[in-house]
């Protein structure tokens, strides 16, 4: 019984798993093309630029958290929504970080496209001038899809601003379309897995 009851999920894990590695393979053939034309410099000095980017800065999801738990107080497990909008940003930006000191891919450089390493002796431990994954779309997209979870008629907005945060950082020219690409499949699996083992049903 427990064979057949785990095959769909196996096989929709594969899938899973194809289809992630399909993009990235894609993003990574996309990555010198978009490196040299999708910028805007001055993306960070306009104050929609500046917007999209705080959907990538973790205090403000630990902010959100604090005001949805405080908003659930009286509901049995009230803590639990704020918990869940807290530790899906976090454990995907922690991965993100580790991913960036393992497989230490720089950030494009000013002028080309070409892919540059940083050695292991070189700061073996920092994530400075790392790219892959980029660490903003990786917080906004574990916040999006969480939210996406709890809040599902409005997973177009959620997703849309994890989108719009993951543009601002190609505009900013601060990461290759594989660094996002990554991130936003890191911080939805992320999402998935906790919703998964640590979310109960919950009703809006």
């Amino acid at each position: 019984m427990s064979t057949t009851s785990e095959s769909p999920a196996r096989r929709v894990l594969v899938r899973n798993l194809a289809i992630a590695i399909v993009l990235v393979g894609l993003s990574l053939l996309a990555d010198g093309w978009v490196a040299e034309h999708v910028r805007f410099g001055r993306v960070y000095e306009t104050d929609w630029g500046r917007m999209l980017r705080n959907f990538g800065y973790l205090p403000f999801w630990m902010l959100a958290a604090i005001a949805l738990a405080l908003h659930d107080r009286g509901r049995r497990d009230w803590w639990r929504r704020g918990a869940l909008l807290l530790a899906a940003p976090a454990v995907a930006g922690i991965v993100g970080e580790l991913l960036k000191i393992t497989v230490r891919r720089m950030r494009p450089p000013d002028v080309g496209s070409a892919y540059a390493f940083r050695a292991f002796s070189d700061h073996p431990l920092s994530s400075r001038g790392l790219g892959f994954p980029s660490s903003h779309a990786v917080v906004a997209f574990g916040a999006a899809a969480i939210l996406s979870r709890m809040f599902p008629r409005a997973r177009v907005v959620w997703y849309a601003a994890a989108v719009g945060c993951a543009v601002s950082r190609l505009l900013a020219h601060a990461h290759y379309l594989s660094d996002v690409v990554a991130a936003a499949l890191i911080g939805i699996a992320v999402a998935a897995l906790l919703w998964r083992y640590r979310a109960p049903s919950f009703r809006s």
